[in-house]
């Protein structure tokens, strides 16, 4: 059963002149015809030998060029004048077909390709009834209740846009734009959608408090220096027993001091020691046979700075009396670099954790935390990184990450749940490894092990940045979905279509001249390669852009600039 019924005077944009693989040029004929053309929309092209067939195309350049004609006179050695001729030229890439299925009764959409259009097929543009029947296969050939639902077509905004919620988190996604494309918008959007399922389980790493707002999620911040030592169901702690070796010497050892391999050696021994006493007092010997320098077992900071002090102050007996020990002074500046992190406040959720947080137990209470969807709205959460110091922030954003990772990978496969992690301003803290510092090298190595083989144990990444150029390569090549908004910088622009096949290239140019909230959509998780309109979130985030002009226009009195100050010094808004 043919899906268009084309009319040939209506419809019609012309005929085929070149093929190469996916890249067709059509030859138009006459000005009507050439008006019908518009970059980006939809045509089809019929398959030779198949009268339920058709070929899709999306147009990515319309060409009107001159071309002359010499004519040579038989009976003259002269040229006559040369004559000037009109070619009309429509490129377009395919991206798959659409076929009539008689064991199913239905039309059904494809992206192979099961052949290439013949030179001199006929190709017609999709508009009006037509259009609209095409996208009645798109938006009909999802399975509505696995479906995630985003926006509207532009092409055909009477028709919904579909992602494959499975493959949208499968495959892992990335979702870039410009600030004020519509990023929060788009990911406040698709977390309303996942809340409604019983069972998701969805992490957003909020760098800026944006989502601290949304009533249907279960929220966590780290605590700021004012509230240190207090304890309430949203603060949630990182004590320093967390971090494993790596991470732990990208806080503390200067790898750039002559001493650093000693401080390495001497510390890490210090540590396992430490560790050890912490499982002999407990009686956890099956623990104490296995474990390692980074399993995750609390231990006494204190006892470990006090063995680095006795080395680094330690006088062995010579044969003409006391002289300097092995390790003298070879750890005064490890010594100081440590206290003085214990006595920053910036550091206390890590270093001056509460007792209640430094118990053998409290890693599998944590993690009830985090990953416990039974709860009411526990579906999604929201941990608040806005309190946590920039210097240190990749090593912390990546502890909770790897933490979370690794007891989804030791969970029982057959209790294993999916999750995803938002990374929202992953710039930050998951930057190219071009002059990256240890502190981003631990984050990024966390992540990139999650973007390799996190789909294996159910773990997801959705990376959300405004600036895609700065983000690991590595883990954004792992990314097979891609929602891209409006993008103005043209390395930004360069970044995502080095993430797309190579055919849809072109598609995009269109990035710098899309319209607020409007999303180019390239994956496994969409049938069709779609320029959409995202729905607008039912409840915002806090991103508004501040319009300047209208503030300043407002009479506003009685400003405190000693409440802002005093805020500034404690290192809170209370």
């Amino acid at each position: 059963m043919d899906i268009f019924n084309f009319d040939q005077e209506a419809h019609i944009l012309g005929q085929v002149r070149e093929v190469d693989t996916r890249r067709v040029s059509v030859h138009v004929k006459t000005e009507e015809n050439l008006r019908r053309a518009r970059v980006g929309q939809l045509v089809a092209l019929k398959l030779t030998g198949a009268s339920d067939a058709w070929l899709i195309g999306i147009i990515e350049k319309v060409i009107k060029s001159v071309a002359q004609l010499t004519e040579i006179d038989p009976e003259s050695s002269d040229e006559m004048l040369p004559e000037e001729c009109v070619v009309n030229t429509v490129r377009l890439t395919l991206v798959g077909t659409v076929r009539w299925v008689a064991s199913k009764k239905i039309n059904e959409f494809s992206r192979s390709l099961v052949q290439v259009p013949d030179i001199d097929a006929e190709c017609y543009v999709l508009q009006d009834a037509q259009l609209e029947n095409f996208m009645s296969v798109l938006s009909g050939a999802c399975d509505k209740e696995h479906s995630l639902q985003l926006g509207k077509y532009s092409l055909n905004e009477s028709a919904i846009a579909y992602l494959d919620g499975n493959k949208f988190f499968q495959r892992h996604a990335a979702l870039l734009g410009s600030t004020g494309s519509g990023k929060s918008w788009t990911v406040a959007s698709i977390l309303e959608r996942a809340a409604k399922l019983p069972t998701a389980n969805i992490i957003v790493f909020d760098l800026h408090g944006e989502y601290r707002e949304l009533s249907y999620a279960k929220h966590f911040r780290i605590p700021g220096p004012e509230e240190i030592g207090t304890t309430s169901d949203d603060l949630l702690y990182l004590p320093y027993w967390m971090l494993n070796t790596e991470e732990m010497q990208s806080m503390f050892i200067d790898r750039s001091e002559f001493s650093a391999h000693n401080q390495v050696m001497v510390f890490q021994d210090a540590v396992v020691e430490q560790k050890k006493q912490t499982l002999i007092k407990l009686n956890k010997e099956d623990v104490l046979a296995a474990f390692t320098i980074d399993s995750p077992i609390p231990f006494s900071l204190d006892s470990v700075l006090s063995t680095l002090n006795d080395l680094n102050e330690e006088m062995d007996q010579g044969a003409r009396g006391l002289k300097q020990g092995k390790f003298f002074g070879q750890f005064s500046r490890l010594l100081t670099r440590i206290r003085s992190k214990l006595n920053d406040k910036r550091y206390g959720f890590l270093l001056q954790s509460p007792e209640p947080e430094n118990q053998y137990e409290s890693m599998a209470r944590m993690a009830k935390r985090l990953l416990d969807y039974s709860l009411e709205k526990s579906q999604i959460k929201v941990i608040n990184f806005s309190e946590v110091p920039a210097d240190i922030l990749p090593v912390i954003v990546g502890l909770v990450a790897r933490i979370i990772y690794q007891i989804q990978f030791w969970t029982d496969h057959d209790k294993r749940r999916p999750l995803a992690f938002v990374c929202d301003e992953a710039h930050l803290y998951l930057p190219k490894k071009e002059g990256q510092n240890p502190v981003e090298t631990r984050a990024i190595e966390a992540f990139e092990k999650i973007a390799k083989e996190g789909r294996k144990y159910g773990v997801a990444l959705l990376v959300v940045s405004q600036r895609p150029s700065d983000v690991s390569e590595t883990i954004l090549s792992q990314c097979n979905n891609v929602i891209a908004l409006r993008l103005s910088n043209a390395s930004d622009q360069s970044t995502v279509k080095k993430l797309m096949p190579e055919s849809f290239e072109g598609l995009m140019d269109v990035l710098p001249i899309m319209d607020i909230g409007e999303a180019l959509i390239v994956g496994d998780a969409v049938l069709l390669p779609s320029r959409i309109r995202v729905n607008p979130p039912e409840e915002k985030p806090l991103s508004a852009t501040i319009d300047f002009w209208s503030k300043w226009l407002e009479k506003v009195a009685g400003l405190d600039f000693t409440k802002s100050v005093e805020n500034m010094r404690r290192q809170g808004r209370g």
